[in-house]
């Protein structure tokens, strides 16, 4: 409960600018963003699923929430600010609904790179936002982040010497008591003491006072019924849906990256339904659009917070800073409150996770920082279907290539396993009449092309086995593409005089081919359950001709196959010395094997 308190303070501290700046960035009254970050944090963090992620006003949805509303009405007008209400209890409706029915799943596509590239993006976004204040630019840097960056660099001369002052102490202090007090609220810690140097330098010297929060509106919401002409409904029913995608991509990756560095496990549709609710009833409390946010979530969890009690003390905490503190948090500086920021992002880029990404897998390491490009340059709910595309088509293009390696032996030993050719130079000889193949992947209609070229090269040839035994224990799924892919396969094998086997195929691959009538064309005694069975089989259906010349032998039942040395083999000297016919591969097996 004490963790909790302490985490609920910094929260509540860290929102008092942003709830201001942000509800100015979505075109409505300031105190409306104190509002959001009081209700909504509330609702969602007792109905949803997440420990850790704290609830409020952000700057992506203020500035989709200002995009979308200022051709329908005047920001700052009671219209528009209605119309804002409206849009929020429709966007809380959809997220319900889709929490309702289970849709939630859909968020277990973003893949870990794209989380990775997501929260590494906003980490960037939080800290070149924090530039201007901790060089005491303050508003006229813009709001976006290729204007706050144009701002800084064309106007760094006229930084102020005093803000970077408070900014460098609070990240000082901050840093010290985390490296040499652990377990102290150490982001408290640095805030307090870039409160302190800054009132310092404004009673040392007027001239070098930095800008602070200033008077604050009152921050008790009030019941509201929002007003809306009916016709304008349609219209924003579609504006609610695309905030709706905003809000909820947002939710559930800041959701995820937060519970991976927490070890939560998060249901997916309770936090839909979590955020859905806290829109419902924020928007019937002057509240506007809120989800997950990140720079207050990741400071949350790193103040020591262990429940979602957290979240309703950071609400409640704000609610009484305001009413009874009002003076003394009007002191803080915009600059301590940039410097902690900029440790937060730090601390979210996670650098040690990109090298070992960067060695381990290029591909996921591409995805990762394509994600990141994307949310530092366009918005945010794009770059996390970026990402997630990009992780999709690097799925498909892996499972479209599946693995058909060259089963064998390397001995005659009684329990002797299957090994693949490629890979063990002391392996035995191949059957001249019998492709021994192991399939490892799912034949679906994005990997047949593949699967169907290989197994022709596997037959073109003039000398090629004319019969096919797969190993069929890691072909995890086939569709009705694959299941035709056989069909074909087997009429292509049988046309040759040969035939087409498996060896142990999975439950849902026989529920299939008895479901397409494949099973029944291929003769439910082509399916066996162990290796053993399976080529005593297929070694009765050979051509015994062959094996009268065969000199590889690498069965046991080859054994007792009668054996004619070719005119060839007369004239090659017995391999142990002797006189008489060079023994073939097999026939030194041990006995009774």
């Amino acid at each position: 409960m004490r963790q909790d308190l302490v985490a609920g303070l910094l929260g509540a501290l860290l929102v008092l600018p942003q709830g201001i700046a942000f509800a100015t960035l979505a075109g409505l009254p300031p105190q409306y963003g104190l509002y959001t970050a009081i209700v909504p944090c509330i609702v969602a963090a007792l109905f949803g699923s997440s420990r850790h992620v704290v609830s409020g006003p952000t700057n992506a949805n203020s500035l989709a929430l200002f995009a979308m509303l200022s051709p329908l009405a005047a920001p700052f007008t009671p219209s528009y600010i209605e119309l804002a209400l409206v849009v929020t209890v429709l966007v809380g409706v959809m997220q319900a609904l889709i929490g309702g029915l289970r849709l939630g799943t859909l968020a277990n596509f973003i893949s870990p790179a794209a989380l990775l590239g997501f929260t590494s993006g906003a980490a960037v976004l939080i800290a070149v936002h924090a530039l201007k204040d901790l060089l005491g630019f303050g508003a006229e840097a813009g709001s976006s982040a290729p204007a706050v960056l144009q701002h800084v660099v064309t106007h760094l001369g006229q930084a102020q010497p005093a803000a970077l002052l408070v900014g460098g102490v609070t990240l000082a202090a901050a840093l010290a008591v985390r490296h040499l007090r652990r377990g102290w609220p150490y982001l408290l810690v640095g805030l307090a003491a870039g409160t302190l140097c800054a009132a310092l330098l404004a009673g040392r010297d007027g001239a070098a006072a930095v800008r602070t929060l200033g008077a604050l509106p009152s921050a008790l919401p009030a019941f509201h019924v929002p007003e809306v002409d009916w016709q304008a409904v349609p219209e924003l029913v579609g504006l609610a849906f695309a905030l709706t995608i905003v809000a909820l991509g947002q939710s559930i990756s800041i959701a995820k990256a937060v519970a991976a560095r927490s070890g939560q496990r998060i249901d997916a549709n309770r936090e839909f339904i979590g955020q859905g609710l806290s829109n419902i009833v924020g928007g019937f409390f002057s509240c506007y659009v809120s989800c997950g946010s990140l720079n207050r979530s990741v400071p949350n969890l790193e103040a020591g917070a262990r429940t979602p009690l957290a979240a309703v003390f950071s609400a409640l905490w704000l609610l009484g800073l305001v009413a009874l503190s009002a003076g003394a948090l009007a002191r803080i500086p915009f600059a301590a409150i940039a410097g902690l920021l900029l440790l937060v992002a730090w601390t979210l880029f996670d650098l040690p996770r990109w090298r070992r990404l960067a060695r381990l897998n290029r591909t996921e390491f591409g995805i990762a920082a394509a994600t990141l490009a994307a949310t530092v340059a366009i918005r945010l709910e794009i770059a996390i279907l970026l990402g997630t595309i990009l992780s999709l088509v690097s799925y498909l293009y892996r499972t479209s290539r599946p693995a058909m390696r060259t089963m064998g032996f390397d001995t005659m030993a009684p329990e002797r396993p299957f090994v693949v050719v490629d890979d063990t130079p002391q392996a035995l000889p191949e059957c001249p009449q019998v492709k021994l193949l192991r399939m490892e992947g799912s034949v679906y209609f994005g990997a047949v092309q593949h699967v169907a070229d290989r197994l022709h090269e596997l037959r073109a040839a003039p000398d090629a086995p004319r019969h096919l035994l797969v190993m069929a224990k890691s072909m995890n799924f086939i569709d009705l593409a694959g299941d035709e892919l056989w069909q074909a396969e087997l009429m292509a094998r049988r046309a040759q005089g040969g035939d087409l086997y498996f060896h142990r195929p999975r439950p849902q691959v026989m529920q299939m081919w008895q479901r397409t009538g494949f099973l029944e064309l291929l003769g439910r005694d082509h399916v066996f359950p162990d290796k053993r069975t399976a080529i005593a089989t297929v070694f009765g259906k050979l051509d015994p001709r062959i094996c009268a010349a065969c000199r590889a032998r690498v069965f046991w039942e080859c054994k007792d196959a009668p054996y004619t040395p070719a005119p060839s083999d007369a004239a090659v000297p017995p391999k142990d010395g002797s006189s008489g016919d060079p023994a073939p591969a097999g026939l030194d097996r041990p006995q009774g094997a």
